[in-house]
């Protein structure tokens, strides 16, 4: 490893990469290009499977709308196991959520020097050393907090549904120990608040958490390699080791927008149930 690497630049290198492009709004930090990456990979997910339904035909499809239908029919099938209720809008929740965040998670694949590339030919050295841009909004815990945060919101909405408000009032209080007598219903509510309370808080903690850390450390080990191929002799165990990891990482991606959305529905799916 090059002097400069092993004296403390590699640090330097990587703590460079982990810090957000961020400005003040409403007395805290806001993350603009988790913000921004993640609004134009929305759009180009409902630009793309808009393109291909509006395009769809009923003879042969082209490899386009064959990924799509393959895509939906996959999600779809995967709702169906786990849904019992009506699926018109918790299909389409999935497909989002899974095609979302399986294009967020791919975006570590880039070249991990591409924004501060581009900035570096254009604005100069000095500039790219100032400019700060994360490309990986799942690397982001503002990004995945907010995802789960929608989902818990979904399942208190599909729980007061299911049971309406009386019900699932009833229910914080009452379940998951029942007891007989006014005295031992009284008794046992705080315990079974306190409970439920943990149990519906680690959903959406869960969710976060899991995505947020498998992103954020594949994006760390993308880093300490692109660091050892600083030095010439390093260079090419260096291509070899980020080849074989981006490998690796492909079905990391894969996995992790799977697990989102296949427990996204599961959660929803148990608080639509009847109990």
């Amino acid at each position: 490893m090059s002097a400069e690497t092993g004296s403390g630049g590699l640090t330097e290198y990587i703590q460079h990469h982990l810090t957000h492009d961020t400005i003040q709004l409403g007395g805290g930090g806001f993350h603009v290009d988790s913000w921004l990456v993640g609004i134009a990979l929305g759009l180009v997910f409902v630009l793309w499977f808009g393109f291909f339904a509006r395009r769809a035909t009923s003879g042969v499809p082209g490899k386009g709308q064959a990924f799509v239908e393959l895509a939906i029919e996959f999600v779809d099938g995967q709702v169906k196991d786990v849904f019992h209720g009506d699926r018109r809008f918790i299909a389409p929740l999935a497909l989002t959520i899974f095609m979302w965040v399986f294009l967020m998670n791919a975006m570590d694949l880039l070249p991990l020097d591409l924004i501060s590339g581009v900035v570096k030919t254009t604005a100069g050295p000095e500039v790219a050393h100032h400019t700060f841009f994360r490309t990986v909004p799942t690397a982001d815990a503002n990004t995945t907090f907010a995802m789960s945060i929608s989902i818990f919101f979904l399942i208190i909405f599909y729980s007061i549904k299911a049971k309406g408000g009386f019900g699932f009032t009833k229910e914080l209080f009452t379940a998951p120990f029942h007891a007989e007598g006014t005295a031992f219903k009284i008794l046992l509510a705080p315990f079974n608040l306190f409970l439920n309370l943990v149990e519906y808080l680690s959903k959406p903690v869960s969710l976060a958490m899991r995505l947020f850390g498998n992103m954020y450390a594949g994006e760390l080990v993308f880093m300490l390699i692109a660091g050892l191929m600083m030095s010439w002799v390093t260079f090419l165990p260096g291509v070899v080791v980020n080849a074989g990891w981006a490998i690796f990482h492909i079905l990391i991606i894969g996995l992790q927008a799977f697990i989102f959305m296949v427990l996204s529905v599961v959660y929803i799916a148990m608080a639509h149930e009847h109990h």
